[in-house]
Formats: C-alpha cells, structure tokens, sequence
C-alpha cells in the first residue's frame, strides 16, 4: 500500500483497517481527504488478498466532516462571482469529484464495516452512508449538518441514507440539522449495535470482518454486488441531479453569513436570501 497523508491502512489475516487521521481537528476532511479515498478503495477492491474492510477515526472522534477553513478555496471564487459561468462551472465539477469519492467507497467489492466513536458530522454521515455495517460506541454523536450552514447535503447521505434510516428520519435529521445519540442512532437503524467505548466497538467491528472473511470470497463479493445493484442507478441520477441543484442556488448571503460564523465562532443569522 501507499504512504497517506489523510489516512493510514493496515491489513492482517485478510481483514484491512482504513483510519482517518486528519490532518485537520477532528479528522475533518480536507483536499488529502478527497484526494486519497478513493485511491485507497480503489486498492482495497483491487486487492485479493483483502476480503473485509474496518474503516474508523483517529483520536476520540469519527470526523468533524468537511474541513472549512482547508475548503475555502472551493466556495471562494462562486461566491464572489455568482453570475459568471466559470465558477458554476468549476464548482459543478469538484461536487463530482468529491462525491466520486464517497461513491469510490460505495463502490468497493469487499464489505466495508465502519467502527465510530464521537463526532461524525455532515461529510462523516456522507462516508458511512456508503459502507454495508455501520457500529458505534456509546458517545458516539450524529448530525447531518449541511443546513446549519446553508448547503444542501450533496455527497451521498441524501441519496444512500433512505434505504437504511427511512425517509421519516431522513428528513428530520436533514430539516434541523440536529444531534443525535448512539441510542437514537440504534433506534432508527443508523447503526446496528452500541457498544461500550471507542476500543469495544473497534474489536466488534474486526470481529465481524473476521467473521466475514472465512466465508468464500467471490461468494462475499457477489451478494454484495446484488444487494447493491437496485440503487446504483438511483443514487448515481440523484447525486447528479444535486450537484447541478448546488452549483445554480448555492451562491447565497446566507452560506456567506454561515462561513463567517464558523471562523468569528458564533451563532449565524439567517435571512433567507
């Protein structure tokens, strides 16, 4: 395997680890971010030696999401030119290559589980949207942030999270943009179990990959690309579909207000224009 800048990737007894490390706060999800994951899945599902994945967070937290301050440049230029076609169009054109990313995961052959711990927020909800088994630990916390700061979700969690949650619950947590716990998370089947702490759900999650990979591999595979198959479709046209939606509406006060507010830490005011 490659050396990363975003990630590190271990792989024992045919059970690989994927572990964001950062570099931002949290491992929040900066151009390193987007730029290695679907590389590393690419490798991964390239790899017959690898036959179930863990995907999981460095430090107390899953991730923060998308790395603002790291991201600047992609909103900069839409929103200083907002009736010029270039910036639409250069914006339009890394939505695709970030969704293309989570997509990457999405995509992989082998069964990916995912073991969080504390925050995963917005882009982190858009990441395990697209593995197959979704864990957690106690003080694991949720939220489908975007509308918090005047962005409609646009990488996947909108398009891969009704099949797992419902469109009830999906709509509630894209609505308010709020917080949920590892016990409502359970509640609703955003994740399967809770487990005690960040080092219990870690070794149920190599438990289940072990679990995984006794079983024949191509045999693994192919129930992973049937399961799969009925959204693909769906997922790719809705993923489309929003990434044109953003790149048209998404130069607002109300997004600039929303950027501001993070780096002068307080509250936005919204005004709807």
């Amino acid at each position: 395997m490659s050396e990363w800048k975003a990630f590190t990737v271990e792989s024992k007894d045919h059970v690989a680890q994927v572990t964001l490390t950062g570099p931002g706060r949290g491992n929040a999800m900066g151009p390193d971010f987007w730029h290695e994951l679907p590389l590393i899945f690419g490798e991964l599902s390239a790899d017959p030696d690898v036959r179930a994945i863990v995907l999981t967070g460095s430090g107390k937290h899953f991730s923060y999401g998308l790395d603002l301050p790291a991201m600047s440049p992609l909103f900069g230029p839409l929103l200083q030119d907002r009736a010029l076609a270039r910036p639409r169009t250069n914006f339009l054109k890394q939505i695709r290559e970030m969704q293309a990313a989570v997509t990457a995961v999405a995509d992989c052959t082998k069964p990916i589980i995912a073991a969080v711990s504390g925050w995963c927020i917005g882009g982190g909800l858009d990441l395990i949207a697209a593995v197959d088994v979704r864990l957690a630990s106690a003080d694991a916390k949720f939220s489908l942030r975007e509308a918090k700061v005047a962005i409609v979700a646009d990488i996947g969690s909108l398009h891969r999270l009704p099949g797992i949650i419902g469109e009830g619950h999906l709509r509630e947590l894209a609505y308010t943009a709020k917080d949920i716990d590892a016990a409502r998370a359970e509640k609703i089947g955003l994740v399967s179990d809770v487990y005690a702490d960040q080092e219990a759900v870690l070794d149920a999650a190599h438990a289940m990959a072990r679990e995984i990979a006794l079983n024949p591999p191509l045999v693994v595979q192919g129930i992973k690309d049937v399961l799969d198959q009925p959204k693909v479709g769906r997922v790719a046209d809705g993923l489309r579909y929003v990434s044109v939606w953003n790149a048209a509406f998404l130069p607002s006060e109300d997004i600039t207000e929303a950027i501001q507010s993070v780096f002068e830490k307080r509250e936005p005011e919204f005004k709807g224009k």
